[in-house]
């Protein structure tokens, strides 16, 4: 077990607590972070390229003009794919670019960002974020107070906290169960209240 300092939000040490070894303190692997990093990014991909084949164009449900004496191509309809405005041959579809890795790798990869964080002196643990009104600019005193400035925060149901952070882009909010890889180290710092770094310890020990 490792010893940590809890901060207030003036940034005074007010006590410590016991961070398991195994989670805040495991090998750095940044294949894992290959890994985990590409798989999340293909589980965000849209797969929303689309094209009508012949039978999804509207209209040519008519023959252009008879079989044969017109001295022109046979022709069936005006949606062939040989037709300007017909359907397309082979075309892209919409698919599903995500895949999943085993569980015991995506375990491996989050503690390993954790651990990350702690080796560059880069995780900060607090008592709590209370914000007393949904405001942005009492949001970003208080990382001033804490000499924090790009950092994605972990705190359980902090709506005020949520909502005072939408609209800056060198921040994020997450709560302990969507903790991940690719946030993590997107963020300079990682900022814990004490409750949601006993949570990820609790799920990461399971």
């Amino acid at each position: 077990m490792a010893v940590f300092d809890i901060y207030d939000q003036e940034k005074n040490r007010i006590s410590e607590i016991d961070l398991d070894d195994k989670i805040f303190g495991a090998k750095v692997d940044k294949n894992l972070f290959h890994e985990v990093v590409k798989m999340q990014l293909a589980n965000r991909r849209g797969g929303n390229a689309c094209t009508k084949t012949r039978s999804e164009v509207s209209g040519g449900g008519r023959k252009p003009w008879r079989q044969k004496g017109t001295g022109r191509a046979r022709a069936g309809s005006t949606r062939s794919p040989l037709w300007v405005g017909g359907g397309v041959v082979f075309g892209p579809k919409p698919r599903d670019y995500s895949y999943s890795l085993p569980k015991k790798v995506r375990r491996a990869a989050l503690k390993s960002a954790l651990s990350l964080k702690v080796k560059e002196g880069k995780l900060l643990i607090v008592d709590n974020l209370n914000l007393e009104e949904i405001k942005t600019k009492a949001f970003v005193s208080l990382l001033k107070r804490l000499a924090v400035e790009g950092a994605l925060i972990v705190d359980s149901d902090n709506v005020n906290l949520e909502r005072s952070a939408r609209n800056l882009h060198t921040v994020k909010v997450l709560r302990p169960e969507g903790l991940n890889v690719y946030d993590i180290l997107k963020y300079e710092y990682l900022l814990l209240t004490k409750q949601s770094a006993e949570k990820i310890q609790e799920r990461l020990r399971q």
